[in-house]
């Protein structure tokens, strides 16, 4: 079995992924899923380290509403702009989102960001026949992602198609609260919605989704030299040029220098947005930060970066973009909705990080599966697993379950734990095994009498007596400090 059809095969079988959803009504709506037990402890991990990484760089949270009035969309632009190229089966009349499809016969064919003649070209050219009954693709046209609802009875509004918009709208609240200094930075996370035509690629392109979007507020004399690069000016950015495919690893200190980007500000953007994404523990050899060619930007943008991932079912693919988006969102909201939003005379400009999710969530868990020939098993790192503890009686008598119970309800408050006394101990390890936790702790006969219990680490299967009122205390630093398991033998 291809290690993609394995990750996807235990997503279902563990409860990590489910869907499309709703299941049980003629097998679900494309575009949506379910994120089960153990998939939504790992997304909230993943959602962890971006809210305690954004936070540690200085952005503060703020939370808005995910429907806005028309007005608001009218001024992001996105009501004239925002469309995917689709087509129609001459056939069977389904649609496709055209671009999706050629990338599926041809994975390494760029096509981001070409216009619709020249996306039919393509696939004229390369014979791109309808995906399910392979008869001929159409025209290609462009479809609207936006999704329309009502406020009241007649107030037209629509979901936001991103959390970026409706962080920006506060931007004289933000004036007030940050002491009228700039720069500063806010972020949010939260859900967003996109009517994809034909999403045919899992949770990695949904028509719900979470995304997590710092934005940082700046002038624009303050963007050429940015203090605090200088704290990260020694570490390295495996970078890819728009005209390159070979990575080049560039000092962060250099990447202006070397004409990488234009602003060190920006290249101090990415660089938090490259160093969440390590945090998380992705293979550093499967990351690469790749640069928009120049007709891919926006009309608006003067530059933008996507990190990307190294998966095996999708390739190369994007979990995080950074954009500079100079002035434009502030002077189209001050503009439509009359409210000045200008420090000495200039409208401020905004450098964003935009993550999606449920494309993290998968592919750290297609990164963290370990085959070998004893057992097949996901390695995370250090306090990423869905859970971090699984305590079990090793037999259900004797006092055994009663001190394990204990043993739960102290851990429990502090870390993500699992209670476990079905099956042989040597099985229970093994489904411990399959869904990453970290340690297992096993309360045997001994540890009735003598207080110590058997504290395994998963990647070696290592074993080592632990006193019960240390055990807390053990945890916490292997999972956030700086304790190994070869320490406490």
């Amino acid at each position: 079995m291809k290690v993609e059809d394995k990750v996807m095969d235990l997503a279902k079988r563990r409860g990590f992924i489910w869907g499309p959803s709703p299941n049980i009504y003629q097998g679900g709506l494309k575009g949506f899923y379910d994120w089960g037990p153990l998939g939504k402890l790992l997304k909230n991990k993943v959602e962890n380290v971006l809210r305690k990484g954004f936070s540690g760089f200085s952005f503060w949270e703020v939370e808005c509403p995910t429907i806005m009035p028309k007005e608001v969309w009218q001024a992001s632009g996105h009501l004239e702009g925002f469309s995917d190229p689709v087509s129609k089966c001459l056939g069977c009349k389904s649609y496709f989102r055209v671009d999706n499809t050629i990338n599926e016969k041809f994975p390494d064919l760029d096509v981001e960001g070409l216009n619709n003649e020249k996306l039919k070209e393509i696939l004229d050219k390369k014979k791109i026949k309808c995906p399910s009954c392979k008869g001929e693709l159409g025209t290609v046209e462009s479809f609207d992602l936006m999704m329309k609802t009502k406020i009241g009875i007649d107030q037209e509004a629509y979901l936001r198609p991103e959390t970026a918009t409706t962080t920006y709208l506060l931007y004289p609240e933000y004036y007030r609260f940050f002491r009228t200094k700039l720069p500063f930075g806010v972020f949010q996370i939260g859900k967003a919605y996109r009517n994809e035509i034909s999403p045919r690629q899992g949770v990695f392109r949904t028509r719900e989704f979470t995304q997590a979007e710092a934005q940082l507020f700046i002038l624009k004399d303050q963007e050429k030299k940015f203090e605090k690069i200088n704290d990260y000016a020694e570490e390295i950015l495996p970078l890819v040029k728009h005209n390159s495919k070979a990575i080049k690893k560039v000092k962060l200190k250099d990447v202006v220098k070397q004409k990488y980007m234009k602003k060190e500000a920006y290249s101090y953007m990415v660089y938090v947005a490259y160093k969440l994404i390590r945090d998380m523990g992705f293979d550093e050899k499967k990351i690469r930060i790749r640069q928009h060619t120049p007709e891919k930007l926006a009309h608006y943008a003067d530059d933008a970066w996507d990190i990307e991932v190294n998966t095996d079912r999708y390739g190369w693919f994007e979990l995080c973009g950074v954009h500079d988006r100079t002035d434009y969102d502030l002077k189209r909201h001050s503009k439509y909705s009359k409210t000045k939003m200008e420090v000495a005379g200039e409208v401020p400009r905004i450098l964003e990080i935009a993550f999606g999710l449920e494309r993290t969530t998968y592919s750290l868990l297609e990164n963290s599966l370990v085959n070998d020939k004893e057992r097949d098993w996901l390695e995370f790192d250090k306090g990423m697993a869905p859970i971090d503890v699984a305590i079990f009686p090793l037999m259900k008598k004797e006092g055994m379950p009663e001190l394990a119970k204990e043993i739960f309800a102290e851990l429990d408050n502090e870390f993500i734990c699992n209670y476990d006394d079905s099956g042989s101990i040597g099985k229970r390890y093994r489904r411990m095994d399959e869904i990453g936790t970290s340690f297992c702790i096993t309360v045997d006969h001994d540890s009735v009498k003598e207080g110590d219990v058997t504290l395994r680490e998963i990647s070696t299967m290592t074993q080592v007596r632990v006193k019960k009122t240390e055990l807390k205390e053990i945890i916490r630093d292997l999972l956030y400090g700086d304790l190994t398991f070869e320490k406490i033998k």
